[in-house]
């Protein structure tokens, strides 16, 4: 085990990957208005170098944010002085990334020959996971085949699985994971769900029953060039890797991108910030080819967007806080759906509208689709609630994807019950 921790650590040195070394992640309770203020003075103080990974919503919120060794003290003091209650959720950042890669090396002895030998327990890299793509669609050729949406910024290609038993353009269900690069539960739920499918399609009268009527296309790697910098340079880089005139800062924010409120509150205008909008709305190749499939298809009837971490199932709108016409039926489903989640391992998910559940939003993908007549569109955030936040160790991959697709199960069923 030390030697693999030490390889891990000389190979990210070897490849000039950023380290977290003496970064702890603080979880920050704002008790008042004055005191939330404080908070969000913090995020335009870029010479700290804070990361929010809970960004502030209001008080009584928890706000979690990563905090460079040279920036802990200096804010630990402007909290104290303030009266601002914090803990230590992680104590060292860069432990939990060494953990997580040694894992990774470990997992790359058994190079997979067929997808039931391939490891679902542990994270894998772009090349593996469209690797397990090929293996699947090869395995099962009239169930599965892959399609290239599009090129990502960097010239990757954006590859979605489409699981049909035949017929011109069915109605569908569509699920994305992995537009945020570093959430990587979201990544390696989506190979589990991909393998689920195929294992189940006859066995499960409920997802025999659903494929009956409906097919479902599932994006494993939403953000290919922002997924491969996490891989090799920044395990916590969240955006697109685009570079836009006028700012040295690289990326947008692919969940701020969409034609939905555009450029309102809850999206930033600073290209160095983490919810960077873009310079106008689908902006990121990543984006626009999600929007140009859902187009040009026209029959999509339920579109799910995966993400980590908060245990959350959320439902439009994030942009502005008018109820959407379906609301009561929306927050049936969820409730319905979290109950099935939590059914399994007992995990306790929060569901609601966007703005009422978290904040406001501006610009995000499920707000895009529910206004494009996709009726059944719906956000989860999975594990965890911030113990480990994105670096959910591996050995949780596989019950996050377990319980998450009893939820999905139920949505995909409500939808197939409700498709006219």
């Amino acid at each position: 085990m030390r030697a693999l921790v030490l390889l891990a650590a000389l190979v990210a040195a070897a490849a000039g990957t950023e380290t977290f070394v003496g970064h702890q992640v603080l979880r920050i309770v704002p008790a008042s208005d004055e005191e939330l203020q404080k908070v969000q003075e913090l995020q335009d103080l870029e010479e700290l170098q804070l990361d929010f990974w809970l960004a502030p919503r209001g008080p009584g919120y928890p706000v979690d944010v990563r905090v460079p060794f040279p920036s802990l003290q200096p804010l630990k003091a402007h909290l104290e002085a303030n009266g601002v209650s914090y803990s230590i959720m992680i104590e060292d950042v860069q432990a939990l990334v060494d953990d997580e890669r040694t894992e990774m090396l470990r997992g790359r002895r058994r190079l997979p020959l067929s997808t039931n030998t391939f490891d679902y327990a542990t994270y894998h890299n772009l090349d593996e996971i469209y690797a397990f793509m090929d293996l699947l669609v090869a395995e099962n050729p009239n169930l599965v085949s892959k399609l290239e949406i599009g090129r990502s910024t960097e010239n990757r290609p954006i590859y979605v699985l489409k699981f049909s038993k035949g017929g011109p353009n069915r109605p569908a269900v569509w699920i994305d994971t992995g537009i945020h690069s570093r959430e990587w539960v979201t990544q390696a739920s989506g190979v589990w769900f991909a393998k689920k499918i195929v294992l189940d399609h006859e066995n499960d009268e409920g997802l025999a029953s659903i494929l009956d009527k409906m097919d479902i296309f599932l994006e494993i790697v939403t953000n290919p060039d922002g997924f491969v910098f996490t891989q090799t340079q920044n395990r916590m880089w969240r955006k697109t890797r685009s570079r836009h005139s006028g700012s040295n800062c690289i990326g947008v924010d692919p969940n701020r991108n969409w034609d939905a409120g555009f450029g309102g509150p809850g999206a930033s205008k600073n290209p160095c910030s983490e919810t960077y909008h873009g310079p106008y709305a689908n902006s990121e190749p990543e984006v626009k080819a999600i929007v140009d499939f859902v187009k040009n298809h026209g029959n999509i009837k339920a579109f799910v967007s995966i993400h980590s971490y908060s245990q959350l199932l959320l439902y439009p709108y994030g942009y502005t806080s008018t109820p959407v016409p379906d609301q009561k039926e929306l927050h049936q489903v969820s409730q319905k759906a979290v109950a099935a989640l939590s059914s399994l391992y007992g995990t306790k998910y929060k569901y609601g509208s966007i703005i009422t559940t978290i904040y406001q939003a501006s610009g995000g993908t499920i707000d895009w689709t529910y206004n494009q007549g996709i009726k059944y569109s719906f956000t989860f955030e999975l594990r965890d609630t911030g113990r480990y936040g994105f670096l959910l160790p591996a050995k949780q991959i596989v019950p996050t994807a377990q319980e998450t697709w009893l939820a999905l199960k139920v949505i995909m069923l409500h939808t197939r019950d409700h498709l006219y």
